[in-house]
């Protein structure tokens, strides 16, 4: 912990060295994407996209799951989603899977989640079991490619049940993306709607 708060204390410095100027953020944000991820620590959107502060509005959960939409039942999730859309008006929507994800992994495989019921509880909310595992050979995938894609679109395909986003998809205001970033070479997949494929961007 010693370096991260060396580090956070030089941060000013740092950012002024890099050119940031952050006494402009006082005056407001306007992000150019909300960003949602895996809460995995070696997904860093801000390191991938170069992106500088206040650019990305971010969103990160176990998985990177979105919540069906539902009104009658709030969450830190929908409220994240519904604020970047109605509010910052953001323009572009990434989802963003990784490989060698712990928590897809996790469903693919069936893994016995017993001492962690939050987090079983909170996988048994992604998708059906059975669509991730639509090829029986992803099972011994350790990067779980496969499956952390098909877990990718099914959650784009969430997000277009959120009213606001449903709205601003039928009028142009808002694209969607899904993304695949591969840890062990750093390397970004986009999916292509033309072919179905995720390929590099």
């Amino acid at each position: 912990m010693d370096p991260l708060i060396d580090r956070a204390r030089a941060f000013p410095q740092r950012a002024e060295a890099g050119g940031r100027h952050l006494t402009a953020l006082a005056g407001g944000q306007s992000p150019q994407a909300l960003f949602i991820t895996c809460s995995d620590s070696r997904v860093v959107p801000a390191l991938i996209t170069g992106a500088d502060p206040g650019d990305l509005f971010e969103l990160r959960t176990a998985g990177n799951i979105v919540p069906e939409y539902r009104p009658d039942a709030p969450s830190g999730e929908a409220a994240t989603i519904e604020y970047a859309v109605e509010v910052l008006e953001v323009r572009d929507l990434v989802v963003c899977g990784h490989s060698h994800c712990g928590a897809v992994g996790a469903v693919v495989r069936g893994d016995d989640l017993s001492v962690v019921p939050a987090v079983r509880d909170w996988l048994s909310t992604a998708a059906d079991p059975g669509a991730l595992r639509a090829d029986a050979t992803d099972v011994f995938d350790p990067t779980v490619a496969g499956p952390v894609q098909r877990h990718v679109l099914a959650q784009l395909e969430r997000l277009r049940g959120y009213p606001g986003i449903a709205a601003r998809l039928a009028d142009g205001r808002l694209r969607l993306h899904g993304w695949f970033y591969e840890i062990h070479t750093g390397l970004v997949l986009s999916h292509r709607a033309d072919s179905g494929l995720f390929l590099p961007l």
